[in-house]
């Protein structure tokens, strides 16, 4: 049936997506006369709350079909939910509960609609960079022969070794206490390679004080990890990175600290009176204690005790003069990730984004969402993160889903409609400051996923030591490209996770984070990132354009990006065979496994 409504096209829905709160949204329906529709109604809802009932105007008649429109002004920020009811009993459409035609998607689930405060705004550098994620452990050991630290840690020399993944690999049944290396001083030794990437922005998973390699188990908030190296390191590698135009943003983990801590205190490690030493302790209401003096703790590992996110001191501590966010941002960091941000309540990270901000609205705010943010529900609460007062953006993990998706099974319609749903959904400022991974360090590494068989629930024996036959690898090399020339031509900010340009291996963790193979030699996917930063700088289309799908069928797809200076088209093809595709009018070849690109900037006036 012709389109009676869509609300990813302008002809029927305008401006495009999310809204900011005072910009009046246009709809139109244009229904086939032979409907007899006399007064469309929309059914217009806030989230949760009673739907309101706007009436259609006719507008004429356009190629037989009834044109209705409808002026709203768009007021309030919120996320809203809507439908259509055509008051029809012409039987095609979803039928309502008394037989009238209710117009929605055609899953039968009503339209989302996101309204935005009209000063959310994200940082200008942001929707141009390009993003590199380091583990800092396993990046480069850049002062060989330093103390590790803490007694209980253990130095792997041989860098080719795959991390330790049974319990019994280590003296005291604990795993994360092998330790590579890596440290600051290594990735300031590197910057110029990161730098010749195109690289603008390091993501660092977290580098303050804690007693694992992952260091997810924060001890000290205030200091560097001293296998890491110092406080004074970090304010040199920031100035070192800044010279090059390079920002480094730091994983900020509010959600849980180590019991291991100088705040819990279990193990005794330190001299202050911890949360665990009683109720006296001066951060005892940072944790939630039970009465028979159990606690909370993530996910129930006791190693990891919950912090109590409504506690005036701990927010104090994170986000007051002085605090936690002051004191890296001042040492010369320029954002922050915040770690499982599902479990910060939304109030806390308004605070943390106020804290940020007070150092200047280019500091970057990203959050650890795995799904679509703009109406995820945590803990049985409607998330607030875009509507203009929380983040500036989040990890788009929708967007690598859609890429693994596309890349694995050859579905481009499937495609297109998971990256325009997130599109359509989340408010643009946002979605140019997403940040779109193929890898982190909680998945598989891209080649792997692309390549080797799925993991489909094995454990760490089979997952240990597998490396794809040489075949294989030249394969999944190719897909590999196509999925980075997917990543850096999509909107938000491509982040590399560090080792996938090299064509680094590995299931899930810990075989995700092993040492940077900086004897791999190969060359090819460093090659194509350079080539896509350069397309990025020089088309500003790829930094702030609207996309559009264009062409699509299965294996082959084709997409446009537009702003006010330029336009560009790319093909990605894995058809099976040579094609010839249209890219904003000119013919252009693409082979089979490949890719193409054109682009035009405008003069301006």
């Amino acid at each position: 049936m012709t389109s009676i409504y869509n609300s990813q096209d302008e002809a029927y829905k305008t401006p495009f997506g999310a809204v900011a709160a005072g910009i009046p949204l246009h709809f139109t329906l244009r229904v086939p006369a032979d409907f007899h529709c006399k007064t469309p109604y929309l059914f217009l809802r806030p989230d949760k709350g009673t739907p309101r009932q706007l009436p259609l105007e006719a507008a004429g008649q356009q190629e037989g079909r009834d044109v209705f429109c409808l002026t709203w002004p768009a007021e309030e920020p919120g996320l809203y939910f809507y439908w259509f009811d055509l008051y029809t009993d012409y039987r095609k459409l979803y039928a309502g509960p008394l037989g009238e035609a209710y117009l929605t998607t055609e899953t039968g689930t009503p339209y989302q609609l996101t309204i935005y405060d009209a000063s959310y705004a994200v940082p200008k550098e942001a929707p141009g960079s390009v993003m590199y994620q380091i583990f800092p452990d396993r990046f480069l050991e850049g002062n060989p022969g330093k103390p590790l630290g803490f007694n209980e840690r253990i130095y792997r020399a041989d860098k080719r070794k795959e991390p330790y993944f049974w319990p019994t690999d280590l003296p005291d049944g604990r795993l994360t206490l092998d330790y590579f290396g890596g440290d600051l001083l290594g990735i300031q030794k590197r910057l110029p390679y990161l730098r010749s990437l195109g690289v603008g922005w390091i993501y660092l998973n977290p580098i303050f004080e804690a007693h694992s390699n992952h260091r997810y188990n924060t001890a000290d908030y205030m200091q560097v990890d001293p296998y890491l190296g110092t406080n004074e390191d970090f304010v040199q590698l920031c100035a070192k990175a800044g010279e090059l135009g390079i920002r480094i943003l730091l994983d900020g983990v509010f959600s849980h600290t180590g019991s291991d801590s100088l705040y819990f205190n279990k193990e005794g490690r330190y001299p202050t009176h911890g949360a665990w030493q009683g109720p006296g302790s001066p951060y005892r209401d940072w944790y939630c204690f039970n009465p028979d003096g159990s606690y909370e703790s993530w996910w129930g590992f006791l190693t990891l005790p919950t912090c109590n996110k409504r506690s005036a001191s701990f927010r104090q501590f994170i986000c007051g003069e002085g605090g936690v966010i002051d004191h890296w941002l001042s040492l010369g960091a320029s954002g922050f990730r915040l770690d499982v941000a599902d479990e910060l309540p939304d109030d806390f990270i308004a605070e943390i984004r106020g804290a940020v901000k007070r150092h200047g609205e280019d500091k970057l705010l990203i959050g650890e969402v795995w799904e679509d943010a703009s109406h995820k529900e945590a803990y049985g609460v409607r998330r607030k993160y875009f509507l203009g007062e929380e983040l500036d953006g989040v990890m788009n993990y929708p967007f690598r889903t859609a890429i693994l998706f596309f890349l694995s099974s050859g579905d481009a319609a499937g495609f297109a409609d998971a990256v325009m749903s997130i599109c359509e959904n989340y408010p643009a400022p946002a979605l140019s400051a997403c940040t779109t991974h193929l890898s982190t360090h909680d998945t598989e590494r891209i080649l792997t996923a692309l390549a080797d068989e799925p993991l489909n629930g094995r454990d760490r024996d089979w997952q240990s030591g597998r490396r794809l036959s040489q075949s294989r690898y030249e394969e999944g090399l190719q897909k590999v490209k196509l999925a980075f020339v997917l990543q850096f031509t999509l909107p938000g900010i491509p982040c590399i996770y560090y080792g996938d340009e090299i064509g680094m291996q590995g299931y899930k963790d810990p075989f995700n984070r092993a040492y940077y193979d900086w004897t791999s030699g190969e060359t090819r996917l460093i090659e194509l990132i350079i080539e896509l930063s350069k397309l990025r700088r020089n088309c500003s289309a790829f930094r702030n354009g609207r996309l559009h799908f264009s062409y699509h069928e299965p294996g082959l797809i084709v997409y446009e990006r537009r702003d006010e200076q330029s336009a560009a088209a790319v093909s990605i093809n894995f058809s099976g065979r040579d094609r010839t595709v249209e890219l904003l009018g000119k013919r252009v070849a693409v082979s089979q496994m490949g890719y193409a690109w054109h682009w035009e900037n405008w003069e301006q006036t």
